[in-house]
């Protein structure tokens, strides 16, 4: 995330200040946010079966912030394939929006199944 807009064809031409000052880059680094607490969640929940705690209510709590990452991380991805698909004139809009279906739909898959787990194993808790 570092390197890479600094090879991206929007800011190959612009100076490092402004490359990291570009809204777009800056909302992509914004928008990534999701994945990363989603992901950190995950390891807490795998944390948390490892200790023998997978009947508990830090469990369920875990797996309600996983689908929440998930459901605003597909929130940020719509916005952007939208942003690029209306507004970004010049280039083609059909790769970033087959991506942002792809990506959209696995973390849906996600948040359904997180939900899923949330609901089995509340009713174990209670």
């Amino acid at each position: 995330m570092i390197w890479f807009p600094q090879t991206e064809g929007r800011a190959a031409t612009l100076s490092l200040i402004s490359i990291y000052t570009d809204p777009f880059i800056i909302y992509i680094y914004i928008g990534s946010t999701p994945f990363f607490v989603g992901l950190y969640q995950a390891f807490k929940l795998l944390n948390l079966i490892d200790a023998n705690k997978a009947f508990s209510q830090a469990a369920v709590n875990t797996l309600r912030n996983v689908k929440f990452a998930s459901l605003s991380l597909i929130g940020f991805i719509t916005l952007a394939v939208l942003y690029i698909r209306f507004f970004v004139h010049g280039d083609d809009p059909a790769g970033p929006t087959a991506l942002g279906i792809f990506v959209s739909f696995t973390a849906a898959v996600i948040a359904a199944a997180a939900n899923v787990l949330q609901k089995l194993l509340q009713k174990a808790v209670d």
